[in-house]
């Protein structure tokens, strides 16, 4: 895909462009995508003993995790997935995602873990939070869905400048544009990994 550098392209436009280009990957190229980031994260991503990790699973044509958390998994890793919280309907909570987890779909038919309170990580627990998003630019700005979940999720995080959890972004290589426009509550990751490069600002 050709990049993306209009300065006034609005980010409706630059979400269904790159969305378009996302679903139109073919079988063959995910599956090998999602070989090439396992690789990409093993490389350049240091895990402690038995860290706590936030994924998501993929929709939507979005790099497909499947293989990384079945890679965790065997390094004895605990990985958390996130679920619409069941009361603001507005955030997320992270919840241990195991082999045999029950699934339920979201109000978007994403599947995530049924609510389990005792199976909740608290956000600032996670070692890393692995983050989906539609399109990136050249500074680390982040376009998502739309939804604001993961914006309202880290509020709190991004204000008192935590240190946990790690934020990295997931994507294609043909999600990154040149530059998006950015809105005030809008916070640029510090790391992003595609299936080939490792960005770090």
């Amino acid at each position: 895909m050709s990049k993306i550098h209009e300065q006034k392209i609005s980010r409706t436009e630059i979400r269904k462009k790159v969305r378009e280009a996302r679903r139109n990957l073919t079988p063959s190229f995910q599956n090998q995508a999602e070989e090439n980031l396992t690789i990409n994260f093993s490389q350049h991503i240091k895990l402690s003993k038995k860290a706590k990790i936030g994924l998501y699973l993929s929709n939507d044509g979005e790099l497909n995790t499947n293989k990384l958390i079945q890679t965790l998994r065997v390094k004895k890793h605990q990985v958390y997935l996130p679920i619409i919280h069941p009361f603001n309907g507005a955030s997320l909570l992270f919840q241990q995602y195991e082999e045999n987890s029950p699934m339920v779909a979201n109000r978007y038919a994403i599947l995530e873990p049924k609510l389990n309170c005792s199976q909740i990580c608290p956000l600032p627990e996670l070692d890393i939070l692995l983050m989906p998003l539609v399109a990136f630019d050249e500074q680390g700005n982040r376009l998502g869905m739309g939804g604001g979940y993961y914006d309202r999720t880290l509020a709190k995080h991004y204000a008192e400048q935590r240190e946990k959890p790690k934020l990295i972004g997931l994507a294609h290589d043909c999600q990154k544009v040149e530059s998006l426009p950015i809105e005030a509550w809008d916070v640029p990751l510090e790391q992003i990994l595609t299936p080939t490069k490792f960005y770090q600002w």
